[in-house]
């Protein structure tokens, strides 16, 4: 690959912090109250579904372009989930695509596919977690 950017953070653990090198990032880390935390700062989980609800988004819009379609009325919600499987832990996650009633359909459906198929958050966790696709 040939790396066009690259991000770079720092965390101390799931109680601590996590900063970003250019300073944009820096959040108290804390455990949420289903994990047996106090829920005083984010996790984890809320930062890869942020990310991953963001880049689904934009990929969307690279695809959509090439299908020649609208997505300005589209909207992203990535659920992930932590819980425990045969190796200790493991994430799942939920994509709910919201799109407008003109993408309703076959169309909607090729679009969040081939989305799926092109977005680079995508393609990192396919194989290794469980991403189920929601059509709203």
């Amino acid at each position: 690959m040939n790396a066009l950017y690259t991000a770079v953070a720092t965390a101390n653990g799931r109680e601590g912090r996590a900063v970003s090198s250019d300073g944009q990032i820096d959040l108290a880390l804390a455990m949420p109250p289903a994990l047996g935390g106090n829920g005083q700062g984010t996790n984890p989980e809320q930062l890869f579904a942020a990310g991953y609800a963001a880049c689904f988004a934009s990929a969307m819009g690279a695809v959509a372009r090439e299908m020649k379609v609208d997505t300005k009325d589209v909207s992203v919600t990535a659920e992930v989930s932590i819980g425990k499987d045969g190796a200790g832990f493991g994430l799942a996650v939920v994509m709910r695509v919201e799109l407008p009633d003109s993408l309703a359909g076959e169309t909607g459906q090729q679009l969040v596919e081939a989305t799926h198929a092109y977005c680079p958050y995508s393609k990192a966790t396919r194989g290794n977690i469980e991403v189920e696709l929601v059509i709203e």
